[in-house]
C-alpha cells in the first residue's frame, strides 16, 4: 500500500509491527513476524534510511517507529516533489517535442511550396503558362483533351506557340481526333504543323497536361474541371511520370489528318475501339462522349453503328461479341 511512495512490503509489515510494539528488537521483530533474522534486520534497515524508525532510548538495541503523521508525510512529500521535477521534465520534454515538430512542418510545407505550385481560376491558369513558356529552352508537351477548343484558348495559344517555335523549342502536342468536327481547332493544329510543330491525335486522351524542358509540368487540380485549378509541378518524380504518360499517348496516337497511323489496317476505327473500352470500364455515355470530346448524341450514334457492324441486339451483347474477336483495347 505504501510502495508508491518507497516503502516496501516488508519494511511496511515491520513499520505496522513497530507501532504496535514500541521499542522492539530486529530479534523481537523476527519472532513477531515470523521471519528469519537477517529478513527482520533488512527490513528495519529500510525504514531507517527512510527516516521512519529511530534507535529506541528506553529499550537496549532496540527501536521505534516515528509518527506517521511526521514520517509518511515527510515521503509524501518527497515524492511529490519528485513528481513535480517529473512533470516539470516532461513539459520542457513535450514543448522541445512541440517545437521539433513545427520546425518539421514548416520545412515540409516551404518545400511543398517550392515543387508545387496552385493557379487558381482562369487568369492563374494562363499567367502561368505564359511564365513558364518565357522560360522553355528545348521542348514543350501537351496533351489537350475535350476535342473543340475554346476561341480564347486558341487565342492566347498563337503567340506562345509562335515564340517557341521561333526559339527552335520542339513543340508536340496531341488533340483528340473529334478536333476534326470543329473547324476552328483543326485550323489551329493545321496551322501548328505548318509552322513546324509536332501534332497527333487520339481517340482519347486521359487528361490536359502542359510539360517544359521535362522539368515542370501542368495538370489540373480536377481533371473534369480544368479551368478551375491546376498544379504547376517541378519535382522530378511526378514530372517523369507525367512525361512517360506523355510518351506513351503519343506514340499510340496517330499523325494529325489521319485516323489511324499508315499501315494499321484494323476492323474498327480508333474512335469506335476507343468507345468500346470505355464500354467496357462500365463508362456511361455521358463520360465516354466526355473523354472523346463529342457529344453525347454522337456517343451513341457511334454505339449503334458499332451494334450493327458486329451483329449485336444489346450493349452487353456488343461487349460479348468485341472480347471474343479480340476488339477490345485498354
Amino acid at each position: 500500500m505504501l510502495k508508491e511512495i518507497g516503502v516496501g512490503m516488508d519494511a511496511e509489515r515491520a513499520y505496522r509491527a513497530l507501532l504496535r510494539q514500541p521499542g522492539a528488537s530486529p530479534q523481537d521483530m523476527a519472532e513477531q513476524l515470523g521471519w528469519p533474522l537477517d529478513r527482520a534486520t533488512g527490513a528495519l534497515g529500510e525504514l531507517a534510511e527512510l527516516a521512519l524508525v529511530q534507535s529506541s532510548q528506553e529499550h537496549r538495541g532496540g527501536t521505534r517507529a516515528v509518527d506517521p503523521e511526521l514520517g509518511l508525510r515527510s515521503l509524501v512529500q518527497s515524492q511529490e516533489r519528485e513528481l513535480l521535477k517529473l512533470q516539470l521534465s516532461l513539459s520542457e520534454s513535450k514543448l522541445a517535442a512541440e517545437k521539433l515538430i513545427s520546425e518539421y512542418r514548416r520545412g515540409a510545407r516551404t518545400e511543398e511550396i517550392e515543387s508545387v505550385q496552385l493557379a487558381q481560376g482562369p487568369d492563374a491558369i494562363q499567367a502561368c503558362i505564359e511564365k513558364v513558356s518565357q522560360e522553355c529552352r528545348e521542348e514543350a508537351e501537351a496533351l489537350l483533351p475535350g476535342g473543340a477548343q475554346p476561341a480564347d484558348r486558341l487565342h492566347a495559344a498563337r503567340p506562345l506557340d509562335q515564340m517557341l517555335l521561333e526559339r527552335s523549342v520542339q513543340v508536340r502536342c496531341v488533340y483528340a481526333h473529334s478536333i476534326r468536327n470543329d473547324r476552328p481547332t483543326t485550323r489551329y493544329a493545321q496551322w501548328l504543323s505548318e509552322q513546324g510543330g509536332q501534332v497527333r491525335t487520339a481517340p482519347q486522351l486521359p487528361l490536359r497536361m502542359v510539360i517544359w524542358d521535362r522539368s515542370k509540368a501542368l495538370v489540373p487540380l480536377d481533371p473534369d474541371q480544368p479551368d478551375r485549378a491546376a498544379l504547376l509541378l517541378s519535382s522530378p518524380g511526378p514530372v517523369a511520370a507525367l512525361r512517360a504518360l506523355f510518351e506513351q499517348v503519343w506514340r499510340q496516337a496517330s499523325q494529325f489528318g489521319q485516323e489511324r497511323p499508315p499501315g494499321r489496317a484494323r476492323e474498327l476505327s480508333d474512335e469506335e475501339s476507343a468507345v468500346l473500352g470505355l464500354m467496357a470500364g462500365g463508362l456511361t455515355d455521358e463520360v465516354i462522349a466526355r473523354k472523346l470530346g463529342v457529344s453525347v448524341r454522337t456517343s451513341r450514334r457511334i454505339t449503334a453503328e458499332l451494334m450493327t457492324k458486329l451483329g449485336a441486339r444489346s450493349r452487353f451483347q456488343l461487349g460479348a461479341v468485341a472480347a471474343q474477336r479480340g476488339l477490345l483495347t485498354v
